[in-house]
């Protein structure tokens, strides 16, 4: 009896995770926010703009786009992996990676989305060079994203693996 409600209770605390989904989505909107007013100031300062500043404003673009994309993924795959599953019946545009999404798969767009955005990041401090970014902070840049990569590679390689084994 007591083992059963031990269960029970573990089993809809899962429950508990979903106003973290909920404040995702908020920061979402946030995130979208973002993306509006950087397109605003993209938009406002275009014909002033050098070829490497529209560039650049295109990758900021791009930047906050994937973050989004991140973001998204955590919100249905956390919530379809964690807390319940979420039934596409009835919605012909639902994607088909939303209910299809194990935490490998998880844990692998995950990190495919922060390697874009670390390379993403690198490329613009690679345009921004001529005015006056320190070498130091490129190494930097650079290292983290390679530590990013090598991570993926591992995590990828690790799940073969144990895919392998099973």
């Amino acid at each position: 009896m007591i083992e059963r409600l031990i269960e029970s209770v573990l089993f809809r605390s899962r429950w508990i995770m979903a106003p973290f989904y909920l404040g995702l989505v908020v920061a979402l909107l946030v995130v979208l926010f973002k993306f509006g007013s950087e397109l605003v100031h993209f938009v406002s300062h275009a014909t002033e703009a050098s070829e490497s500043d529209t560039i650049l404003g295109v990758l900021a673009l791009v930047d906050i786009t994937l973050t989004g994309n991140l973001v998204l993924i955590v919100i249905f795959s956390g919530y379809e992996n964690f807390v319940s599953k979420i039934d596409p019946a009835g919605h012909p545009d639902w994607p088909e990676w939303m209910t299809r999404v194990d935490f490998t798969g998880l844990k692998q767009k995950l990190l495919a989305s922060i390697v874009a955005i670390s390379a993403i990041q690198l490329l613009k401090a690679f345009m921004d060079l001529p005015k006056g970014m320190s070498e130091t902070t490129l190494t930097w840049l650079v290292i983290i994203h390679v530590v990013f990569v090598g991570s993926s590679l591992l995590l990828a390689w690790s799940d073969k693996i144990m895919n392998d084994k099973h």
